[in-house]
């Protein structure tokens, strides 16, 4: 029998946001009262709203808990096809949208779908967490661009211009672009003109291009969110979305897949993915009644997630004062989703990287964080701006104060 029975591309398989989630349980465990700000599930601390638990309830009572369409059910399909035609004028069939058990199932299909062993795909650091697992998981390689924190954690378009140029030179060349917008980790809305670019980059160079919107209407700070399916046309591209966020339905496991264009490789995309789904059968049958009852019911929504949004704004401006007055870390203001992401001036501190940053926080302050290095920019340290505003600036005010005793 072999030293390990386990697969060469399982050494790929973590997650940094949840890799402290042990040691913060045995804290608990003794007695101890840990802010969890490492995960983004708006549900922690704004329930579910009523009218989507609602419906889900009545999914339940109805008889709804078979095994449903694989690609997923036609009321939610619809009503996707309906929020994008009203949201973003985009015109979708029903063949265009399929439902993945949240974007994270989207993500192994297409990279299981798309990656053979060596196969490449570009991603943009910072990047979140699942990204480049999902592509080594399969065998693939990822090329890396960056976003610029010193351009607001803006793209860096010339890097990505020529990530394009030469790894498109090669035999194989990339297998597609992977963009976040809104941004997680950094916060970031991206602005329409860098978007242009970055599709008018995929075209020239033939390249299916990705783009992840799952934060698409938490946006704030007088940013405006540009969907891709607004500038992109004629040539292959992915929208990636679901309920997690806007909808605060995290535990419902509802994501789906866009595939707009109708060309070979785009119906050839859609057939795999569709495969997939059929092969694990069907995501949760009545969370999709309860999330097609909840795009449908736009009043409702439209009051709850701005009431989130404004909350997440309140949270953002105090803490990022709070922080300001923190000589160990800087960090850009985000403008969507529900992160900050600091950058750790490692200088002026006595921890050799932000592993150990982040664990001694947790272990002496009780404050959950995620290292940087988990999003490929080490000596930076993701926090969830989610919690109340007290608890939020009371967690900063003890970041703040660890950093005056671990400071050189």
């Amino acid at each position: 029998m072999p030293a390990s029975i386990l697969s060469d591309a399982s050494r790929y398989v973590f997650s940094a946001i949840r890799e402290e989630d042990d040691f913060a349980e045995d804290l608990r465990r003794h007695g101890k009262k840990v802010v969890k700000l490492s995960s983004g599930d708006p549900a922690l601390y704004y329930p579910t709203p009523k009218y989507i638990i609602d419906a889900y309830t009545e999914a339940l009572r109805s008889g709804r808990t078979t095994y449903s369409r694989s690609q997923g059910v036609i009321e939610l399909v619809d009503a996707v096809v309906e929020r994008y035609r009203k949201r973003y004028s985009l015109a979708l069939s029903e063949e265009d949208v399929i439902v993945t058990s949240g974007v994270a199932e989207a993500l192994t299909f297409i990279n299981s779908a798309l990656i053979d062993p060596g196969d490449r795909a570009l991603i943009l650091r910072p990047y979140y967490t699942q990204y480049p697992v999902a592509i080594q998981m399969f065998g693939g390689r990822f090329l890396a661009g960056d976003y610029d924190e010193e351009d607001d954690w803006n793209i860096e378009l010339d890097g990505l211009a020529k990530l394009l140029k030469k790894g498109n030179a090669g035999r194989k060349g990339i297998k597609y672009l992977l963009i976040t917008n809104p941004n997680n980790p950094t916060g970031t809305v991206l602005p329409r003109k860098a978007l242009e670019e970055v599709v008018g980059l995929a075209n020239e160079h033939r390249i299916l291009l990705i783009s992840d919107e799952i934060y698409d209407e938490i946006v704030f700070g007088g940013a405006r969110f540009t969907s891709v399916c607004e500038l992109a046309g004629g040539m292959p591209y992915l929208v990636l979305n679901g309920a997690s966020k806007a909808f605060d339905a995290t535990g419902f496991r509802i994501g789906y897949v866009l595939a707009p264009e109708g060309d070979r490789t785009s119906n050839e995309i859609k057939r795999k993915i569709a495969d997939y789904c059929r092969v694990r059968l069907s995501a949760n049958t009545p969370a999709q009644y309860a999330i097609a009852s909840a795009m449908a019911n736009g009043a409702e929504h439209e009051r709850t997630v701005r009431e989130l949004v404004n909350a997440i704004e309140r949270v953002v401006d105090s803490a990022m004062k709070l922080l300001g007055e923190n000589e160990c870390v800087r960090a850009v203001k985000p403008n969507g989703a529900f992160y900050i992401f600091p950058k750790i001036r490692m200088d002026r501190l006595r921890f050799k990287d932000d592993r150990e940053f982040v664990h001694a926080l947790l272990k002496e302050e009780l404050v959950q964080t995620t290292r940087g290095s988990g999003f490929g920019a080490p000596d930076h340290f993701r926090m969830v701006a989610l919690a109340p505003k007290d608890i939020m600036d009371d967690s900063i005010r003890r970041i703040n104060g660890f950093c005056d005793r671990h400071s050189r």
